[in-house]
C-alpha cells in the first residue's frame, strides 16, 4: 500500500433520487455498505456532512457512470457536478472512478441494499487502482 494514499474513505453511488453510501478502509483494501441517502439535490448534502462528521475520512470517492463504451451520458455529468459539490464543501480529496456495472454486479450479488453496495464495489475498484 502506497503511504501517502488515504487510510479511511468514504465512496459514493450517486443517483438522482438515491445516493448509496460505503465506509473503506485503504490499508486492508476492504469496503462496507453503509446507507443509501434518499435525499435530492442539495438536501442531500446535510446527511452527508453527518456521515463525515460520524466516520472522519480521509478522503471520498465517487463513482462517474458511463456509456458501456466508455463515453459519457447525462448521469456521467451529475456525478462529476456532485463529486465537484463536496470538493467545494467539505474540503476533502475527492477521487472519481468509472463504476460501470456497479449496480448491476450489487444485484447479481443479491445485496438488500443495492446503492450501498454499488458504493462499496466502487471503493474496492478504486483501492484496487494503481495510484498516482
Amino acid at each position: 500500500m502506497n503511504p501517502s494514499r488515504a487510510e479511511t474513505l468514504l465512496g459514493f453511488d450517486y443517483g438522482l433520487r438515491r445516493v448509496g453510501v460505503a465506509s473503506g478502509n485503504a490499508l486492508t483494501g476492504t469496503a462496507t455498505p453503509l446507507t443509501t441517502l434518499q435525499a435530492q439535490g442539495k438536501a442531500v448534502f446535510a446527511p452527508i456532512e453527518a456521515l463525515l462528521r460520524e466516520w472522519q475520512p480521509d478522503a471520498l470517492v465517487v463513482g462517474i457512470p458511463r456509456h458501456p463504451d466508455g463515453t459519457p451520458h447525462a448521469m456521467t455529468a451529475a456525478a462529476l457536478k456532485f463529486a465537484a459539490s463536496l470538493r467545494g464543501r467539505f474540503h476533502k480529496p475527492v477521487h472519481e472512478v468509472d463504476e460501470r456495472y456497479t449496480s448491476v454486479e450489487a444485484e447479481s450479488l443479491g445485496a438488500t441494499d443495492v446503492d450501498a453496495a454499488a458504493a462499496a464495489l466502487i471503493l474496492e475498484q478504486y483501492m484496487r487502482e494503481p495510484q498516482p
